[in-house]
């Protein structure tokens, strides 16, 4: 076997849309191939492929949805010299691409082996979440961490908020009307990359208007629930000229206008005064204990402005405090607030399992450790489903998802593909 088949199999993967809420063709393919490999399929109404051959005593695991950004589902995979894959204008979809090609590739090799494929793992972990199926074995390896040198056993559990509020207008006297847009920012993943400082678009935008003594027409802003946000837009009437104050920020006259949004200082009160970021530190993981994303401004049909945000903790009591603060904080300001997606945190446990995966990573990387991850892995999902599951994590290293600087390292996605089959080969043994 020609060690490109992993590439090949990802240059398939690519060219085939799956965007989250979009996945009906990479479903029907995925099934189709585990069926040609002489699997047993199981297709469940949330999309997921559980397919499984013999006795399996390992399952892998992988999404197959991907976040769309840039010019995707449209992937042009370009092969850098650094040794890095990336995709010209847009996301990649190496999270979680590069763990369903190694597990196609382990499904053509062994006899013995269980594969689920889970669907909008990125919009809540809805397929995860729905999977009532009956896993054949009690150890799980789910291939969608980003980092080659480690061995996850624990993830942050993670909760969306919605904050609500009217779009009633009202006049006023007539002003110059501009359009105030922030682009180009880097975005990234509002979990592994949180502690980046990475900037908001969004708070950078309502920060300029509110400066500015800026009265508020329309305010949009985000990109994906579990993204920084790239860029932001706003119309607003002024009585003073505005320009521009760096270069992701740009005004441009509209020409004049008499009505603002009657609840536009509200609006921006709320995205002003939330914290963006970490709220607290783990020392002893060496990660972010808790944080917040303000993912997302959004007009909605019904004439609601809708704000929201993504809290995540390493434990339920850090998930349930910063719930409540954002909840008050909205309330506060005439906001209706509701949750969703809530998914609990995997509670970290050092098992043979997971010593037994990092015997096998050693041999590639000696300096690999068993660690925990501020991101949300399906792990802490299914191990619900099952009494007696143990589940670990590991992937290849990835930079940058979620945003169109993803990039994944070629020779790293190559080396996790045989410490997956020699642990596989060790289970089945």
């Amino acid at each position: 076997m020609s060690k490109s088949e992993i590439l090949k199999k990802f240059e398939t993967l690519a060219a085939i849309p799956h965007c989250s809420y979009e996945t009906d063709k990479m479903r029907d393919f995925l099934a189709s191939y585990a069926k040609d490999k002489g699997c047993e399929v199981a297709v469940d109404s949330f999309g997921n492929i559980h397919a499984f051959k013999g006795k399996p005593k390992i399952c892998l695991q992988s999404h197959y949805d991907m976040v769309c950004m840039g010019d995707a589902p449209k992937i042009e995979i370009v092969y850098g010299d650094d040794g890095y894959m990336r995709a010209k204008k847009s996301s990649l979809g190496a999270d979680n691409g590069i763990g369903v090609a190694i597990m196609m590739q382990m499904i053509s090799e062994f006899d013995d082996i269980e594969c689920l494929f889970t669907n909008n793992e990125e919009v809540g972990m809805i397929g995860a979440t729905g999977f009532s199926g009956d896993l054949k074995a009690d150890k799980l390896l789910n291939l969608d961490s980003e980092e080659d040198d480690r061995v996850t056993i624990g993830c942050a559990g993670g909760v969306n908020l919605f904050a609500t509020i009217s779009l009633n207008s009202k006049k006023t006297k007539e002003s110059t009307l501009y359009e105030v847009k922030v682009s180009g920012l880097p975005g990234g993943h509002s979990g592994n990359e949180i502690h980046k400082n990475i900037p908001n678009a969004i708070k950078i935008l309502a920060a300029f208007v509110t400066k500015n003594g800026c009265k508020l027409v329309k305010f949009e802003g985000g990109e994906r629930s579990n993204s920084i946000p790239s860029g932001a837009t706003a119309l607003v009437l002024s009585d003073k000229e505005l320009k521009s104050e760096c270069e992701n920020l740009s005004v441009k006259k509209l020409g004049t206008g008499d009505e603002i949004l009657e609840n536009g200082e509200k609006i921006l009160a709320l995205i002003n005064s939330f914290s963006q970021g970490v709220r607290a530190y783990n020392c002893e993981l060496g990660i972010p204990q808790d944080s917040v994303n303000l993912s997302l401004v959004k007009i909605k049909d019904d004439g609601i402005l809708e704000v929201e945000f993504f809290a995540r903790s390493m434990s339920k009591d850090g998930l349930n405090r910063m719930e409540f603060e954002i909840s008050e904080l909205a309330k506060a300001l005439g906001f209706s607030v509701i949750t969703k997606d809530r998914n609990p945190a995997w509670k970290p446990i050092n098992d043979k399992f997971a010593n037994d995966i990092l015997e096998e990573l050693k041999i590639y990387k000696p300096n690999a450790r068993i660690t925990a991850v501020h991101a949300g892995l399906e792990c802490g999902v299914l191990l619900e489903k099952k009494a007696g599951l143990s589940a670990c994590s590991i992937g290849p290293n990835i930079h940058s998802p979620h945003s169109t600087r993803e990039c994944c390292e070629v020779e790293s996605a190559l080396f996790i593909e045989k410490v997956v089959r020699g642990i596989v080969k060790k289970y089945n043994s």
